[in-house]
């Protein structure tokens, strides 16, 4: 080992610990600028932080921002690792080249990667605003290089068959999954119906109406060829404020009556009923398709200012009625008045199994207990079961999918009314439907 150190080991040894602070600099920055909040840095920018709009416009150039900062931090890791090993070898000959290895690893670890990336993954925000201006510097510099290295691995792809691109739609899934982590990682309950809620928004796009509409045979209407002190009766006595009209066949609705038109008209005849003119109290009915999502269907009522519309197949036959209330109701779960009834469909028992109409919607289910049960072929309890039975049960007959039991309580006709429901253990995979016992 050579017991001679000059002035100029001074200088290497300063040296090198500046490129190890460099080398900070280049993994926090990346680490920080990567983890930091987008949704933070676009309120500061609109509240006029400069900082903050530079964050924003090197985030946007992420291929020019991540190449400079990688090729900074491999510059000073390769510059370093030369320099020790000159210092070493100055020291202790042909062997420093062995711990000139070991000792810049261990610094190069744990001062210029682990520390810098952790403290940045802490505070990601407040350090990228600090770092933001030293950055644009240093991408700006080595814009020329990244941009030369960029091409050049295009090229090598282009070599391979292989077209790099940009996923795209991955900030809706990103959000969604933040929703998530959001509610799972939540234990006060009106934090989870906040994750609920949020996720609820943004199904709005991806669910149809006719997933939520109320069916034809439980929407109130009236005959419009009724006298108009019978139709008076059926509307004062109805918990609804609008009931479509219909004539010859309830597939003609000819209106849609407003309670408040009908007290108006009823108040300008001094209450005598057979000077009303039912025409009078009528709004034109609104049909809408049954492929109508629930996001545009909400901005038709805002645009429209109207809460009632009438569906409709592609043969112009009623199916059912959405309400602007149906649709809210997506959102924030069941809103209950002075006339609703408390019963909603499902009965939980003491065995730990669901007693449930077949009306239910499996998306009211699956956001109530968090099931998970699938909806693209149905919207309903029942048709679960039809669709993934393949056939029409008898009472008593039980099938089990999708790690659930589902027993056939009661039908009317070839309608299932009733269902027993029991939660089983969760299998890996999807289980296949099996008939069992009683079928």
């Amino acid at each position: 080992m050579k017991t001679v150190v000059n002035n100029t080991f001074w200088f290497e040894l300063v040296g090198l610990f500046f490129l190890v602070i460099c080398g900070a600099f280049f993994a926090s920055a990346e680490t920080a600028l990567t983890a930091v909040s987008r949704a933070r840095m676009h309120a500061l920018e609109t509240d006029g932080n400069a900082r903050a709009r530079l964050v924003n416009r090197l985030r946007k150039k992420k291929d020019s921002l991540i190449g400079a900062l990688l090729f900074g931090n491999t510059l000073v890791s390769i510059m370093s690792g030369a320099l020790a090993t000159m210092m070493l070898i100055e020291i202790f000959g042909d062997a420093g080249v062995a711990y000139a290895t070991i000792f810049d690893t261990a610094l190069i670890l744990v001062f210029a990667e682990v520390l810098p990336k952790t403290y940045a993954l802490v505070n990601p925000d407040n350090l990228a605003l600090r770092l933001a201006p030293v950055v644009a510097v240093a991408v700006a510099v080595f814009s020329p290089i990244t941009y030369a290295v960029t091409k050049v691995v295009e090229g090598i792809f282009l070599l391979f068959g292989v077209k790099p691109h940009v996923a795209t739609g991955e900030h809706e899934e990103e959000l969604r999954g933040a929703i998530q982590l959001f509610k799972a990682t939540q234990d006060i309950e009106e934090d989870q119906e906040k994750g609920a809620m949020l996720r609820s928004i943004l199904d709005l796009a991806d669910v149809q109406v006719e997933e939520i509409m109320v069916h034809r045979k439980n929407v109130r209407m009236i005959n419009a060829d009724l006298p108009v002190a019978n139709i008076i009766d059926e509307v004062l006595h109805s918990t609804f404020t609008r009931l479509p009209v219909w004539r010859e066949s309830p597939d003609n609705i000819v209106g849609v009556i407003n309670t408040k038109l009908l007290l108006n008209e009823i108040r300008l005849c001094n209450g005598d009923f057979s000077k009303v003119a039912i025409g009078n109290t009528m709004m034109e009915p609104w049909f809408i398709p049954e492929s109508t999502t629930l996001f545009d269907q909400l901005q038709a009522f805002r645009r429209r200012r109207e809460h009632f519309s009438i569906m409709v197949d592609e043969y112009g036959a009623l199916m059912g009625v959405v309400t602007l209330e149906d649709i809210l109701e997506e959102i924030v779960g069941e809103i209950s008045d002075e006339h609703d009834v408390a019963v909603t469909g499902v009965r939980p028992q003491p065995d730990g199994s669901y007693i449930i109409d077949g009306k239910v919607t499996i998306r009211d289910l699956n956001r109530e207990f968090d099931w998970g049960l699938p909806d693209e072929e149905y919207s309903t309890v029942a048709g679960l079961v039809l669709f993934e039975s393949q056939r029409i049960p008898a009472v008593g007959q039980t099938y089990t999918f999708f790690n659930f039991r589902f027993e056939i309580l009661k039908k009317q006709k070839n309608q299932i009314t009733m269902v027993r429901v029991i939660p089983l253990p969760k299998e890996t995979g999807r289980p296949e439907p099996k008939q069992e016992a009683g079928s």
